[in-house]
C-alpha cells in the first residue's frame, strides 16, 4: 500500500461482490503474555502466508489499534469460500494457530480474548469515497477511480449495478 496522497475524490475499483473480516484480540490480562503473545504471533505469519498466495483469496488488509488492549485486521477477501477454504485447511498456518488457541482457552488462559465478524456484501451493496488520501480500505484492496464514473453522490454509486456480460 502507497502512502502517497491522491488528489481528488476517488472510489474503490472494486466491481463484484466483496467478504469483508474483522479479526481481533483484546488483552484482558497485560501481566499474562503467555496468553496473549502467542495470540500476537500467529496473525502476522498468516498475513505473510496469505499474501505470498494471491490465489488464496485475500485482497488486501489493514491492521488497526483501539486503545491500549484492543488490536485487529480488516480484511477484504474475493470469496466466501476462499476464506472458508483457508480456515480449514490443515496444511496452512490458521489450522494449528486456532487449536493452539483453543488449548489455552480451555486451560484458563483468560488474559486474552478473540473476536471475528464476517460480511458478505453483494455487488451494489457497498459505496466508497476517498478524498485527498492514499488508497485505504476497499480502496487499497482493489485500486481507485475518480468518483465521477461510479456518480458524485454516494446514493448514486450505491444504485449502480454490475452491467451484464455482453
Amino acid at each position: 500500500m502507497s502512502a502517497q496522497v491522491i488528489e481528488g475524490r476517488m472510489t474503490a475499483a472494486a466491481e463484484d461482490g466483496v467478504v469483508v473480516f474483522l479479526i481481533g484480540m483484546r488483552i484482558n490480562k497485560f501481566r499474562s503474555p503467555r496468553d496473549w503473545w502467542p495470540v500476537m504471533r500467529a496473525m502476522p505469519r498468516m498475513l505473510k502466508e496469505l499474501t505470498e498466495d494471491p490465489a488464496g483469496g485475500l485482497i488486501g488488509a489493514r491492521f488497526l489499534v483501539g486503545g491500549a488492549r484492543l488490536a485487529y485486521l480488516v480484511q477484504y477477501w474475493e470469496s466466501r469460500e476462499k476464506l472458508l477454504a483457508y480456515a480449514a485447511a490443515p496444511d496452512r498456518g490458521h489450522r494449528p494457530a486456532w487449536a493452539a488457541f483453543n488449548r489455552r482457552a480451555r486451560a484458563g488462559g483468560a488474559g486474552v480474548g478473540f473476536w471475528h465478524e464476517t460480511y458478505l456484501v453483494p455487488a451494489g451493496s457497498y459505496e466508497t469515497v476517498y478524498v485527498n488520501m492514499p488508497e485505504f480500505g476497499l480502496g487499497a484492496a482493489t485500486g481507485v477511480i475518480p468518483v465521477g464514473r461510479r456518480g458524485d453522490r454516494a446514493a448514486d454509486r450505491l444504485a449502480v449495478k454490475k452491467s451484464p456480460a455482453a
